[in-house]
């Protein structure tokens, strides 16, 4: 009942994330104005905002024009709740539950905004790090491994970005992340999204889908990276330690 309740929580808090990846890159209130029909301006009725069930319900389509709505808005919300029940397997309902509850739901906006547009906001990186830094602070023994985790995870990138490689708003994601996940986990991560980002731009080139001085946003490979390491990335430290040892 518990794994219910986590799950339909975390549906309603993925379409709340769905208005901030809508929302932010248009610079729109994401609690003043009212949900609404991007296409004809009409407001949404309560009913056709239920998380999943509404899109499959409207044929995924909006009910006043006929818009087709994205895909995304139903992947996200099903993601959301799919990762709370994860949390809440693996930290229980405790202060690290919320802690890496909130750095998955910064990471798929953060993700699926650069995704979408190529841009990294400033705004929701300093939410996002905010609250970072508070976990830090209270939870024990951890502020210093934050510390350490977010500027190993901000000078690596910085120093590719100075080469002109990557963004610089790649190098505020790594921060953000380095915050929540310590210095072990973050260059877990890092290693995970260079293999990623380097089999998918292999891939896209070599299929002519991209050219070899295209660029790629790296946001959400950084992103998806994070997540991996958070529920792996001290098991991947662990094996690889007894390899070598």
């Amino acid at each position: 009942m518990e794994i219910l309740y986590v799950f339909l929580t975390g549906l309603s808090v993925g379409s709340f994330l769905n208005v901030c990846i809508y929302r932010i890159p248009r610079g729109e209130s994401l609690v003043l104005d009212p949900s609404h029909c991007p296409g004809c301006g009409e407001l949404i009725k309560a009913s056709d905002l239920l998380p999943v069930i509404s899109y499959f319900l409207l044929k995924g389509r909006c009910r006043d024009c006929g818009r087709r709505i994205s895909f995304r808005y139903p992947a996200v919300e099903l993601a959301a709740g799919l990762f709370g029940v994860m949390l809440f397997m693996k930290f229980g309902t405790g202060l690290e539950f919320f802690k890496y509850a909130m750095l998955v739901s910064v990471l798929i906006v953060i993700g699926m905004i650069d995704l979408e547009t190529g841009e990294v906001y400033t705004s929701t990186i300093a939410a996002g790090a905010a609250a970072g830094a508070v976990f830090a602070a209270i939870a024990p023994g951890t502020c210093a491994d934050s510390v350490l985790g977010a500027l190993t995870g901000f000078a690596v990138i910085a120093a590719i970005a100075l080469t002109g490689g990557m963004g610089w708003g790649d190098a505020d994601i790594c921060l953000l992340c380095g915050l929540f996940l310590g210095v072990r986990c973050t260059l877990v991560m890092l290693l995970v999204s260079f293999i990623a980002g380097g089999a998918a731009g292999i891939f896209l080139i070599t299929s002519s889908k991209r050219r070899l001085n295209d660029s790629m946003p790296f946001g959400p490979f950084l992103a998806v990276s994070a997540i991996v390491s958070l529920f792996f990335g001290n098991s991947i430290v662990s094996l690889y330690f007894n390899m070598t040892a």
